[in-house]
C-alpha cells in the first residue's frame, strides 16, 4: 500500500522533469540564434553648453530631432526643433527645415537606416539673426544584411554656409570658419565607418565655439551632428536540420558507434539531461518503495 503511494508520484515527477528538460533545449537554442539586428537614425543631435550672462548661468543645449530606432520600424518627419529656457523664457528655434526625415527598419535578415535634411538652418542662442550653419541638402544611409558586408554612405548636395560664409567642403579633412567677435565652427564632411556587422554614416559633424562679444549675450561650445544613420546586421541562422527518419539506427552497440562517428545533434545534451533526470527519479521511487515495504 505504501509502495503504491510513493511510486505514482515518483513516476509523475520523472515525467515532468524529463519533459521540462526536453522542452528547454529547443527553446534555448532558438533564443541563442535569434538576433533581429538594429538600426537607428537622427536628423539633428546637439551636445552644446550655453553660458548666459557672462557665464553666470550654464545651460546644456541637448536636442535630438527625428530620432528613431528599430527593431520596431519607425519614421519621423518633424521640421523644427525648439528649446525652452535659453532665450528669456521664450521658445528658441534650434533647427528649421523644409525636409527632415529619418527612417529605421529591421526585416528578416536586414537592418537599414536613412536620413534626409534639406533647406535647413541651425541657430544657437546669442545669434538669433545669423545662422550657425545652412545646408541645401544632406543625406545618410546605412545598410546591414546578414552574411554581407555592411554599407554606409553620406552625401552633401548643394552649398553649405557657416556663420554667413560659403564653405567648400572636401573629404581631405575638416574646414574651419572663423568670424571675428562672433566665433568659429569646424566642419567635417561625410564620415562613414563599417565593420563586419555594423555601419555608420554621418553627413556633417560640427565643432562649435561661439562668443558674440559685441552682444555679450551667450557663449556656446560643443558639437552638432547632422544626418546620422547606423545599423547592425542580424545574425545568420545556423540551426541544424533534424535527421531524416531513415537515418535512425537500432539501440545498442551500432547506435553508439554511429553517434561516435557523426557526433550528437544540437539537442543531444537536452535529451541526455532528460534521460538522466528520468533515471534519477526512477531510482528515487524504487528507494522509497523499498523503505515502505520494510
Amino acid at each position: 500500500m505504501n509502495a503504491n503511494n510513493f511510486r505514482l508520484p515518483a513516476r509523475r515527477l520523472a515525467t515532468v522533469v524529463a519533459a521540462t528538460a526536453l522542452a528547454a533545449g529547443p527553446a534555448s537554442l532558438a533564443h541563442a540564434t535569434e538576433d533581429q539586428g538594429r538600426a537607428s537614425a537622427v536628423v539633428l543631435r546637439t551636445g552644446l553648453n550655453v553660458s548666459l550672462l557672462n557665464k553666470s548661468v550654464n545651460v546644456p543645449l541637448e536636442v535630438a530631432l527625428n530620432e528613431v530606432q528599430a527593431p520596431r520600424s519607425a519614421e519621423q518627419t518633424a521640421l523644427t526643433a525648439k528649446l525652452d529656457g535659453v532665450d528669456g523664457g521664450k521658445p528658441f528655434t534650434v533647427l528649421d527645415a523644409e525636409v527632415a526625415e529619418s527612417k529605421a527598419t529591421v526585416t528578416e535578415g536586414r537592418a537599414e537606416a536613412s536620413t534626409t535634411l534639406a533647406h535647413a538652418k541651425l541657430h544657437v542662442p546669442g545669434l538669433p539673426l545669423l545662422s550657425l550653419i545652412e545646408v541645401e541638402q544632406v543625406t545618410s544611409k546605412a545598410t546591414c544584411v546578414a552574411g554581407e558586408k555592411p554599407v554606409a554612405t553620406a552625401d552633401l548636395l548643394g552649398s553649405v554656409t557657416a556663420l554667413g560664409k560659403k564653405v567648400t567642403l572636401t573629404p581631405s579633412g575638416p574646414v574651419e570658419v572663423k568670424v571675428p567677435a562672433v566665433g568659429e565652427v569646424t566642419l567635417a564632411l561625410s564620415q562613414t565607418e563599417t565593420t563586419t556587422r555594423t555601419a555608420a554614416a554621418t553627413a556633417l559633424e560640427l565643432k562649435v565655439s561661439v562668443n558674440p562679444l559685441d552682444l555679450n549675450v551667450a557663449e556656446v561650445e560643443g558639437t552638432v551632428t547632422l544626418a546620422k544613420a547606423t545599423c547592425e546586421a542580424p545574425e545568420e541562422q545556423s540551426a541544424t536540420p533534424p535527421a531524416p527518419a531513415s537515418d535512425v539506427k537500432p539501440q545498442g552497440v551500432q547506435a553508439e558507434a554511429g553517434l561516435a562517428e557523426t557526433g550528437g545533434s544540437s539537442t543531444t545534451p537536452y535529451l541526455a539531461g532528460g534521460a538522466l533526470a528520468l533515471l534519477a527519479a526512477g531510482a528515487g521511487a524504487v528507494a522509497l518503495a523499498r523503505r515502505g515495504k520494510s
